[in-house]
């Protein structure tokens, strides 16, 4: 039987493009991964006669795998309702990083993960400003402004008309705005190593200096690992928070890593990755901070050594 890797038809090369399309689409590797599995599956179910009859597989796959993640995104609402505390976006290690970690090479590009081209449309901002969209304006807004496809096209995925796209995406990109300036790659890290080093001793009073004011903390243990419920606001609560949890966790490492294409911290006991944490911050402050802790989200952080 064909398969994605298998096919001779030239659509084993629109995978990487494919989940990339659905990671922004869905926030989840996993959900990526099933959903692009599901559009090669549907092409390869097609008669011979009738693949050969269409002039771009790669065209086709791309609506296909774009309307399953539409299907999935007015279903994930519901589900989302279920989940126990803050839903977030799965956090997403440099491939680079930790292939250096391990030593290995290209030869680990099987992993979807690895296959996730980390830019300014895969940084936590980014991801949880696109879960504030409807499913449409997320479609036509990732299709259109990430991937440059022609509202033309995004009209045949949406079933809506190039121009009822066209605001679609508008309106989507008016809320993405203020998510699209991250601080520099140097200016983050270094905030990112002081709050790591604050945060090791316990102190409060140079965390409350590196947080913003109106700050917010958000964590996500999915009900699989402990973490706050409820936003944490303001950066002196948050401060005593953080303050709290190095209390309670001896013995647990904290390393400056990339996570989604910027710098952040990652938090390891026994070489054992427990927690991932993105940061948002602006004029040399922490305006935001989301916390991973769910497990299920944290396969692809399982390589480390």
């Amino acid at each position: 039987m064909e398969t994605a890797e298998t096919g001779t038809d030239g659509t084993a090369g629109e995978r990487r493009r494919l989940v990339n399309i659905a990671y922004r689409l869905l926030g989840s590797v996993t959900e990526a991964e099933d959903a692009v599995q599901d559009a090669y599956a549907r092409w390869y179910g097609l008669p011979r006669s009738r693949r050969a009859e269409i002039l771009s597989p790669g065209a086709w796959l791309t609506t296909v795998t774009s309307r399953i993640c539409l299907d999935l995104l007015g279903s994930a609402r519901a589900r989302r309702e279920r989940y126990v505390g803050a839903w977030l976006p799965e956090p997403l290690p440099d491939r680079a990083e930790w292939d250096q970690a391990r030593g290995t090479g290209p030869a680990g590009a099987a992993d979807p993960a690895d296959q996730i081209v980390l830019d300014e449309s895969v940084t936590m901002a980014f991801l949880v400003v696109l879960e504030s969209m409807t499913p449409a304006e997320r479609v036509a807004f990732v299709l259109h402004d990430v991937f440059r496809y022609p509202f033309a096209e995004i009209a045949g995925v949406l079933g809506r008309t190039p121009a009822a796209c066209k605001q679609l995406a508008a309106s989507a990109r008016r809320r993405a705005g203020a998510a699209r300036a991250p601080a520099t790659a140097t200016g983050q890290a270094d905030v990112v190593r002081r709050v790591k080093e604050a945060w090791e001793v316990k102190d409060i009073a140079a965390l409350v200096g590196l947080l913003d004011p109106a700050a917010v903390l958000t964590a996500d243990g999915g009900g699989l690992a402990g973490a706050v419920l409820h936003p944490v606001e303001g950066g002196a609560r948050i401060a005593q928070y953080m303050a709290a949890v190095a209390g309670k966790a001896p013995g647990l490492e904290l390393l400056v890593r990339s996570v989604n294409g910027v710098p952040g911290l990652v938090a390891r006991r026994a070489g054992v990755v427990l927690t991932v944490a993105a940061f948002d911050i602006r004029d040399g402050r922490v305006i935001r901070i989301w916390v991973v802790r769910n497990p299920e989200k944290l396969r692809p952080w399982a390589r480390e050594s």
